[in-house]
């Protein structure tokens, strides 16, 4: 069995639910990237705070001492490094001071471990320093999973002439930012999926609604039948506009396929009358002819003095009454076929019937078989024995010329249908005319108006039946009627 089908409504319900997955994929993703922007942020905006805060301290400092405030002399006013320890206990971070050079003059920590060029900074960090709009530059280390974040900045006298590089060293711990993130996606995600079981219901519900009206139409297009009266679908004044103008163009198409099949039935009646009406004066018009030059040649030849003169007369009597009956044939099988005796519903045995109007044949390679005695169908008893008759001679027909005729009729059944099987060993029917075995008026045959197989077609379909037809060319035909079983 098949799980999924591509219909409309399944294409809604899992767009509706693949969209909200990718939604709430993309909110997790940029709330993750916002989350990380922001602890970085917070990291930058701690550490200039940070850096403000020792800056403001050096300086004071600077204003309080004695000496000249130069590079030379940063060294000596520095030299009681209590200060510089306390500041940096304060701040929690090492202070570094260096000279122009970027040789180290004051340290506040010999156990912080930073980089290996602490006691000095490169040529290209000073650079970037200078370089920088802001006269200060920052840069960031990984060193055993951890990052460290370190300043440069310039420190200047009153003239604001510069005088030294301050570095501050910053270890950025990320364990209470991460534990927060851990709980808000926690949290996030509880909400995903509240809101994904409501989405599959509301797409569910969303997908019937939409395709509901849609689904209506299908059911009426499948019920479309050009052989009855089509009913229209009921517009509904608060459905969507869309689908109001596909119901608008299923009632026009409605009402044009009713007028298509007026008209079709009207010329297909007056067709099938002007060739019934043709294909009638000219089998009327076959006997007729040796009619009249009989009469004519009677008419010439014949002397009442003739001792044969009785002879004469019943002879071309005869022929009179053999034409006569031939018009009288032709007329009979045009009746039959026009006007079929109305039908009777009624439960027939199969088996029971076909042996029955196998009884009128006398010829000794008919054989019948059948796989149960009693198989029964809706049909017309009389109309049955017709259809075995007509094909039977058909089978006749076909063997007349083969030095060993062989003609089997079956009668089996299946759980559903019974099968009657007419096979013969005759000539079978050429490729050319197997499309036309059922139309009427066609044949084969020197004689007849071909009649009988669409006669026999019209009534097998009268009672939901079908006929089909097998055949190779030159071996022989089997023709397979087939039935609704009556279950018993």
């Amino acid at each position: 069995m098949k799980l999924y089908r591509n219909s409309l409504r399944n294409r809604i319900f899992f767009s509706m639910i693949l969209i909200t997955l990718l939604a709430s994929i993309l909110i997790a993703g940029m709330s993750i990237y916002q989350f990380r922007e922001q602890t970085k942020d917070y990291h930058e905006e701690r550490l200039m705070r940070k850096e403000q805060n020792i800056k403001e301290s050096i300086y004071y400092t600077l204003r309080q001492t004695d000496y000249e405030v130069k590079t030379e002399n940063l060294a000596n006013i520095f030299k009681d490094k209590d200060e510089i320890y306390e500041v940096s206990n304060i701040h929690g971070m090492p202070v570094y001071v260096y000279d122009l050079q970027g040789n180290l003059l004051i340290s506040s920590s010999a156990l912080f471990v930073t980089q290996p060029h602490e006691k000095t900074i490169s040529a290209e960090t000073i650079q970037n320093l200078t370089d920088s709009n802001n006269r200060r530059y920052e840069i960031i280390v990984n060193k055993d999973e951890e990052n460290y974040r370190y300043s440069y900045t310039y420190l200047t006298d009153a003239q604001f002439k510069n005088i030294g590089i301050l570095m501050l060293g910053y270890q950025e711990n990320d364990d209470f930012m991460e534990y927060e993130l851990q709980e808000f996606l926690q949290r996030l995600g509880l909400v995903y999926i509240l809101m994904f079981v409501f989405s599959i219901f509301l797409a569910y519900v969303l997908s019937k609604y939409i395709t509901k009206s849609i689904r209506g139409i299908s059911d009426r297009l499948k019920e479309l039948n050009i052989a009855k009266r089509n009913q229209h679908i009921t517009i509904d004044s608060s459905g969507s506009e869309e689908i109001n103008s596909l119901l608008e163009s299923y009632n026009d198409m409605v009402d044009q396929l009713e007028e298509s099949a007026v008209l079709l039935a009207t010329n297909e009646r007056e067709h099938a009358w002007r060739e019934m009406a043709k294909q009638v004066a000219h089998e009327i018009k076959n006997p007729l002819t040796p009619m009249r030059l009989t009469v004519q040649s009677f008419e010439r030849r014949f002397d009442p003095e003739d001792p044969e003169a009785k002879e004469k007369i019943k002879e071309y009597s005869s022929s009179l009454i053999e034409q006569i009956d031939v018009m009288s044939n032709i007329a009979s099988a045009f009746s039959t076929y026009a006007s079929m005796p109305a039908q009777k519903d009624e439960e027939t045995n199969v088996s029971m019937v076909t042996k029955l109007a196998l009884d009128i044949f006398n010829e000794p390679y008919i054989s019948y078989k059948e796989d149960d005695t009693e198989l029964f169908v809706i049909f017309d008893r009389t109309q049955l024995i017709r259809v075995v008759t007509n094909l039977v001679k058909n089978a006749l027909q076909a063997t007349s010329g083969s030095s060993q005729p062989e003609i089997l009729v079956e009668v089996t059944h299946d759980e559903d249908s019974v099968f009657l099987k007419v096979a013969d060993n005759g000539t079978g029917i050429h490729p050319d005319h197997e499309n036309k075995i059922f139309e009427p008026k066609f044949t084969t045959k020197n004689s007849g108006m071909g009649l009988g197989l669409a006669m026999v077609k019209q009534i097998v379909e009268n009672y939901n039946g079908k006929i089909g037809m097998e055949t190779t060319y030159g071996e022989g035909t089997t023709f397979c009627v087939t039935l609704p079983l009556v279950s018993k």
